[in-house]
């Protein structure tokens, strides 16, 4: 939770920041009453400030139904009585009150108005923070605009998320920066939903607020440039989508179960249950724990900074899977990630570290890489923008989410497999998938001593 500057003395914004999803939430407060735009997944941080002030949560708005996380916005509707705004593009399928330009919520002195600012989806809007001097003091842009970037068009091209062309949102959000975010004052803050790591922009500033002003003078999405410019620029190079995005845009736009009921709900397995065979094991634990030994086939995917973006990269929204970690404390925090992509519904069993672990993984020789790379045949897993500077000739390139996918395209010949990453994190997911896969051949990661490797001058 950080806070920031208030816009007037009449109200008070709080930025609640998840690092892990790069996600910002923001509480508005006038005098006692609450409104709260783009809630996470767990709202207990949104009733404790609203307790810390003596105030009420009165509204729940929604920029748009989110990709890369599942929103509390139902629970807390339900919890508190707040009401739900959201645009009626969206269609949702819970209560809620149409929220679109022309509309507004007045709160104790102060007014949110609604600005339909279409691009990053069809149904996004931006909300304008109107002081008691009726002045515009602060805008809240969910996706639309976030500091140096704005968000990607791509999300919802698929059938199941509305089938709309990229090109075609593209335009759109070329529209709505021009015509909507780019007329307010200089001095208007900026509140975006997403900064720095997000998938849903590609360079997104290390800050988490700016002004109208600023991103003016410094956003690339925002200078001079013709519609057709702005498209070819825009989509070029945007991240890979994780499997999960379009599972949550049509989990948001019904509303999740309440996220302490959910995780309750996770089955716990006792020490020596026998698992299901075929479905995936996610072993949470350190790569040297994972390597002196694990369950035959699991994936090694640490908890950490990115854990439940890369889960939700590796496993599919429908698939099954259960889930190990060393300790009770250590099993609840990946629960609890999980639950933020809205996969804790299929979780099959969540479970300790079983006592028999009969597969290991062999220990590199740095040095041997170092100077033979040749004598192994090494699959590079970065993202394809990160790639096109190599770290090693004649690699392979298979991105961690296509990895599972795309296993059979690794060669088996003679020689030992070698994964690489940019920094040790997935090499260890990597190289744990090409084990599962690729039975009888050597698979080693090469982790963090990546980081000791110079990259190639770039490809042309």
């Amino acid at each position: 939770m950080s806070p920031l500057p208030s816009s007037t003395a009449s109200v008070q914004i709080q930025q609640f920041y998840d690092k892990g999803l790069a996600h910002a939430s923001y509480a508005i407060r006038s005098g006692r009453q609450v409104a709260i735009i783009d809630p996470a997944r767990d709202p207990q941080q949104y009733y404790d400030f609203a307790d810390e002030h003596d105030a009420k949560v009165v509204a729940v708005i929604e920029t748009h139904p989110h990709a890369d996380f599942v929103s509390s916005h139902l629970e807390i509707a339900q919890e508190t009585g707040a009401t739900i705004y959201v645009s009626k593009l969206v269609q949702a399928s819970y209560e809620h009150q149409p929220f679109d330009e022309g509309d507004r919520i007045v709160l104790n002195t102060v007014e949110l108005h609604a600005i339909n600012t279409p691009g990053h989806s069809p149904d996004s809007i931006s909300i304008l923070l109107i002081d008691d001097l009726a002045q515009t003091r602060a805008v809240f842009t969910g996706d639309t605009l976030f500091v140096g970037d704005v968000g990607r068009p791509d999300l919802r091209e698929d059938g199941t998320v509305g089938g709309h062309n990229r090109q075609d949102l593209a335009a759109q959000l070329y529209q709505s920066t021009r015509q909507k975010l780019m007329t307010l004052p200089a001095t208007t803050r900026v509140y975006p939903a997403h900064g720095p790591g997000s998938l849903c922009g590609k360079t997104t500033s290390p800050d988490l607020d700016s002004t109208i002003g600023k991103e003016l003078k410094t956003n690339y999405a925002l200078q001079p440039m013709s519609q057709a410019e702005f498209i070819k620029v825009l989509l070029e190079d945007q991240p890979f989508m994780p499997k999960y995005f379009g599972h949550d845009v049509l989990l948001n736009k019904h509303g999740a179960l309440p996220f302490e009921d959910s995780i309750r709900a996770v089955p716990r397995l006792q020490p020596g249950t026998a698992l299901e065979p075929g479905v995936v094991v996610i072993d949470t634990r350190p790569a040297a724990e994972f390597r002196a030994g694990h369950l035959p086939g699991a994936i090694n995917l640490m908890d950490g900074g990115k854990f439940e973006t890369w889960l939700g990269s590796i496993v599919g929204p429908d698939e099954p899977f259960y889930l190990i970690a060393d300790s009770q404390i250590a099993l609840d925090v990946v629960i609890r990630k999980t639950a933020k992509i809205g996969y804790e519904t299929t979780i099959k069993g969540a479970l300790l570290t079983p006592r028999e672990l009969s597969a290991t993984s062999p220990t590199i020789d740095v040095e041997h890489v170092r100077h033979r790379p040749q004598d192994f045949t090494i699959v590079d897993i970065r993202n394809r923008t990160e790639a096109q500077q190599p770290i090693f000739d004649n690699a392979l390139l298979i991105p961690l989410p296509e990895l599972r996918e795309r296993a059979h395209e690794v060669p088996t010949t003679n020689k030992p497999v070698l994964v690489h990453c940019a920094g040790g994190y997935r090499s260890a997911a990597g190289a744990s998938i090409l084990e599962a896969a690729l039975p009888g051949v050597q698979v080693f990661d090469l982790g963090e001593a990546i980081s000791t490797f110079q990259p190639q001058p770039a490809h042309t």
